[in-house]
């Protein structure tokens, strides 16, 4: 096929390929196989691990590891994240499913037989740990005090609370039995090579999956003050376990994590670079606003508008034709409602995506155009079957033709509705990897 000409690529077009690009870059085959050690000489290897990507990470470490050595674990995904063909590529490694983002039993029962794969190991033996984006609801072994559904009561709390993915997962290390180290101390003295798709700004390993591989340097009291902060529930129990300090996680100091190392193999700021190729490719000067960026989505939809608008109006700071790219995990806080209100439907995407929209209001014309997707990685947003959502120049146009009153879906958090109804949500399925938020704003 003939390569289209500079800026000859439609708009919406270009949005989709760089967020296939930015996708394909964290893909576990492509990524995964370089950073494997060779297998131990004399003990086993037993891989164990948990998140959206972890049954295309197993398939690819079980594709590259030697067929005559021994090779056995267990890893779990979020149901239906497992590739097509990975149920018959994997012989070695069981591959588990269960609930996210609000935990269920299955990721109970995967929780400890993953606990179990890990009985018994010598010093001669090596597990690798598969960590990803997810990692954090599928891993569910509770603290005694909490049953799972506190514990799940807790997770939704979170979820709607608006509070960034560390503070989360500072809570949800010290309620567990598996988190924040402690699958690591439970490996000693085996070595432990942890290999991590990020999915988190920074790309700490402490908080990727909540890193029950990993040291874990928060505590207790930091977890008590960050339910106080977002008024979250807890068990009267757990609240005085954490006052005393009875449920510490793993430390870095703890000697069974001397043996333990990790390398992330893919992060949100190579997705992005390879975007930003794309971009460059097609003729428009990609500019890298961040892999980070976190905060409220429609606020930070809001910044990205501004900032589009200036540089379509003035060519400050940048000059078109460009793509804006940014990453990071932004929130949503949730808006009180009534009992008889329904409740919005959407992810942090789309809703990014509404601010956007609303930002650009007054602004944005067919002669400015401006074109924007915002989209989830692993290619759901929230709990829907979208990945995100695209925003063109005529998107408040032709809502205000269909009676769609921008304001009342961002009200309600409803940005799935407003963009269904529109044809511009973005539906991949399952990618079968997580690096986070993708956004590009390409301005003509």
């Amino acid at each position: 096929m003939t390569a289209l000409p500079p800026r000859d690529i439609p708009a919406r077009q270009l949005l989709r390929a760089l967020y296939d690009a930015a996708v394909a870059r964290a893909q576990a085959a492509q990524v995964l196989p370089a950073h494997l050690p060779p297998p131990p000489a004399k003990g086993r290897t037993v891989v164990v691990g948990a998140g959206k990507a972890a049954a295309a990470m197993a398939q690819a470490v079980e594709a590259a590891w030697p067929a005559s050595a021994p090779l056995s674990g267990v890893v779990v995904t979020r149901y239906g994240h497992i590739p097509p063909q990975v149920s018959t590529a994997t012989q070695r490694i069981r591959i588990l499913e269960a609930a996210h983002p609000v935990p269920d039993a299955a990721g109970v029962a995967a929780s400890q037989q993953i606990l179990q794969a890990v009985q018994g190991l010598t010093a001669d033996d090596l597990v690798i740990v598969l960590m990803s984006g997810g990692a954090s609801s599928l891993l569910v072994l509770p603290v005694d005090g909490v049953d799972l559904e506190a514990k799940r009561r807790i997770n939704q709390q979170l979820l709607h609370s608006g509070a960034p993915i560390d503070a989360m997962n500072c809570v949800r290390k010290h309620l567990s039995r598996i988190k924040g180290g402690q699958l690591a101390a439970a490996c000693h003295p085996a070595r432990v090579l942890t290999l991590a798709i990020s999915d988190v700004p920074g790309d700490d390993p402490a908080t990727i999956g909540s890193g029950p591989s990993v040291a874990d340097p928060s505590t207790c009291a930091e977890a008590l003050a960050i339910v106080e902060q977002y008024r979250i529930d807890i068990p009267p129990a757990i609240r005085q376990a954490w006052a005393s300090g009875l449920l510490e996680t793993i430390k870095p100091a703890d000697a069974r994590l001397a043996q333990c190392e990790t390398r992330v193999v893919a992060a949100p700021w190579q997705s992005l670079q390879a975007a930003a190729a794309v971009a460059q490719a097609a003729g428009y000067t990609p500019y890298l606003l961040g892999d980070n960026i976190e905060g409220e989505s429609r606020e930070i939809g809001r910044m990205h508008a501004a900032l589009a608008l200036s540089c379509a109006q003035r060519g400050q700071p940048f000059q078109t034709p460009c793509v804006l790219l940014s990453g990071g995990e932004t929130t949503v806080t949730v808006a009180p409602r009534a009992a008889h209100e329904p409740r919005g439907k959407g992810g942090r995407a789309a809703e990014f995506c509404l601010g956007l929209a609303q930002g650009l209001a007054g602004g944005q014309t067919d002669a400015v155009g401006i074109w924007a997707l915002a989209a989830d990685t692993d290619g759901i947003d929230g709990s829907e079957d979208n990945a995100g959502a695209f925003v063109t120049p005529d998107t408040l146009q032709r809502a205000r033709q269909q009676g769609l009153r921008l304001e009342q879906y961002l009200a309600r958090n409803d940005s799935y509705s407003y963009f269904a109804q529109l044809g511009d949500l973005l539906v991949t399925g399952p990618t079968h990897t997580n690096v986070n938020d993708f956004r590009a704003v390409v301005i003509v």
